[in-house]
């Protein structure tokens, strides 16, 4: 049962930051947190995954804190949080056994991750009178939240 838990928190840090999440699963698994191998995500503990992953994720943070990126509710965010907490939650339910319910956990995390970010970065962003200090606070529980869940599940 634990193990559908981290999915589910590890595809709510995908709702957070898209890209988080799968460069987070990468680490881990270089770092021997969890064992992909002989699954189908075993390319996580690639070199070649886990700098383009992390790449990909700090320019998803830089590129987030300007005006003019979209909602990630429209439908190619929202999609890509979708498939990327499949992803990250597959590969943690792959680790523990649970490969299919590891994919459906770390979607329903995305969805309520996507939502429920967007919700408490708009009362965020009230309360300061401006989106990037929100913006900066979401960023760093996606990113720590993402820390704590692989931590655990080693």
């Amino acid at each position: 049962m634990t193990i559908y838990v981290f999915a589910l928190l590890i595809g709510l840090v995908a709702g957070l930051r898209a890209m988080t999440a799968p460069a987070a699963v990468s680490w881990a698994a270089y770092l021997g947190w969890l064992n992909l191998n002989g699954t189908w995500f075993g390319f996580f503990h690639s070199a070649l995954a886990r700098w383009l992953l992390t790449g990909v994720a700090v320019v998803e943070l830089v590129t987030d804190q300007l005006p003019s990126t979209p909602s990630r509710t429209v439908p190619v965010s929202f999609g890509a949080r979708i498939v990327t907490g499949a992803l990250s939650g597959g590969a943690v339910g792959a680790a523990g056994g649970a490969l299919p319910g590891g994919i459906v956990a770390g979607i329903v995390g995305a969805i309520i991750g996507t939502l429920g970010g967007r919700a408490a970065r708009a009362r965020l962003a009230a309360a300061f009178g401006s989106d990037s200090p929100a913006a900066f606070i979401e960023d760093v529980v996606a990113i720590a939240g993402a820390l704590l869940i692989l931590g655990a599940v080693r």
